[in-house]
């Protein structure tokens, strides 16, 4: 059909004027034609604020030399912007779920939001494809929308769908989609997976994310029956178990039978899978985050990561002492839900030690760490060691359940520092 507003990039991002604050739709979606083209009208502009999750690929807007021009607020670091945080960017601290809010409820007015959508069908509506999560609040309230229309976006259901109306400009593209590279998991990541495939039900609902460890996790679960997937994102390592019914949403209370997510993120494969697929509901992540949903299913099973661990339970996933490095994004939005859900498991999961051999559980976090988890919300830890479980363990207890899943090499460090702090050890 024939696209109203059509126009070139250099033509569309003549809309965005100096002062405007302006969101980007994020993730493997990132725009970048209008991405470039906005930043090439850098001496135009003066004053713009960007706001975004993590993007991926060229961020042309936080260069040095434009920090007149442009200047970041990212609800989550990617590696593309960490280094300018503190320089030409910085970081709200957010809990995932509540980021609609800021746009629906006039916290945060936008000026213009840069989408990258699927081409219209014939009766004229896109698709957000790959990438719904808080760009769909920002639509709903952003005075104008400028829209790459790329044949290469998968066309994806639940609340990705928009009419091509509600886009100030089209920009024809044809531009790949961010792919990200697949990474055999490490001798410690399958060993990590396989301990908590071991503690994962048969009609579980899982919430992971995406690399090593959740890989590793996805592998060891070909022999579980009626997983259901309820996740904030995902990556292709749920294909295989999708081909094989092995998650098939059966036994969920909320959208049973659908993959619900609010973004996702891998290669072409995934892609391809996700296009035209009714079994898959990309929603707004006011609604997949938020745990009074999350805790309707049953048994829901959340795997997330963490920086470090003190000996508490304390969970750092956002810095590395003061330094910045992600953002809370929605670890708390599901550890919480899967707590609170009728079997539910929250679960840390990490490597015993960073690969410069130092140890991830620690006796005190680094001084201006941010505590992302609270000790009292933490659970389940994994290692490649083995389980903690921590729930209704006393704080002497659960030292010693974490020292006894840390690297070999520095239970006995960890051991002085629990005799120092707490006395002698306790048998749990």
């Amino acid at each position: 059909m024939d696209l109203p507003n059509k126009m070139t990039a250099d033509e569309a991002v003549r809309l965005i004027k100096s002062g405007d604050r302006v969101l980007i739709q994020g993730g493997a979606a990132t725009p970048q034609t209008l991405i470039r083209a906005m930043v090439a009208r850098a001496s135009e502009l003066k004053g713009v604020n960007i706001v975004h999750l993590h993007t991926e690929g060229e961020c042309g807007y936080t260069a040095p030399n434009l920090r007149e021009s442009f200047y970041t607020n990212a609800f989550f670091i990617g590696g593309n912007i960490r280094k300018m945080i503190g320089d030409t960017a910085d970081y709200i601290p957010i809990f995932l779920s509540d980021i609609p809010s800021l746009f629906r409820q006039g916290y945060m007015p936008l000026d213009v939001v840069l989408v990258n959508v699927s081409p219209p069908d014939k009766h004229g509506f896109c698709s957000l494809g790959v990438s719904v999560d808080i760009v769909i609040s920002g639509i709903e309230r952003g005075k104008k929308v400028i829209a790459q229309i790329n044949p290469k976006m998968p066309r994806t259901f639940g609340d990705a769908i928009v009419h091509i109306n509600t886009f100030a400009a089209c920009v024809e593209v044809d531009e790949d989609i961010y792919e990200m590279k697949l990474v055999a998991p490490s001798e410690e990541e399958k060993a990590i997976g396989k301990n908590i495939a071991s503690i994962i039900e048969d009609g579980a609902t899982l919430q992971m994310g995406i690399g090593g460890i959740p890989n590793a996790v996805l592998s060891y679960l070909m022999n579980h029956k009626n997983l259901g997937v309820h996740t904030e994102m995902f990556s292709e390592g749920i294909v295989d178990l999708v081909e094989k019914g092995i998650v098939n949403g059966s036994k969920k209370k909320v959208n049973p039978y659908k993959i619900v997510s609010g973004f996702a993120m891998g290669t072409r494969r995934l892609y391809d899978f996700m296009d035209d697929n009714a079994e898959i509901e990309m929603l707004d992540i006011g609604y997949v985050n938020d745990t009074s949903v999350i805790r309707q299913n049953p048994k829901v099973t959340a795997i997330n990561s963490a920086i470090e661990i003190d000996i508490t339970g304390q969970v750092c996933a956002d810095s590395i002492g003061t330094k910045m490095f992600s953002g809370v994004g929605g670890q708390m939005d599901f550890m919480r839900g899967a707590a609170l859900s009728e079997g539910g498991k929250p679960i840390i999961a990490v490597n015993s030690t960073t690969l410069k051999g130092v140890s991830k559980i620690v006796p005190m976090l680094k001084q201006g760490a941010g505590v992302v988890t609270t000790r009292a919300h933490a659970r389940f830890v994994v290692t490649e060691y083995g389980v903690a479980e921590l729930f209704g363990r006393s704080l002497k207890q659960r030292a010693e359940s974490l020292r006894d899943i840390a690297h070999p090499d520095h239970r006995e460090a960890l051991d002085k520092a629990i005799f120092e702090r707490f006395g002698s050890s306790v048998k749990v």
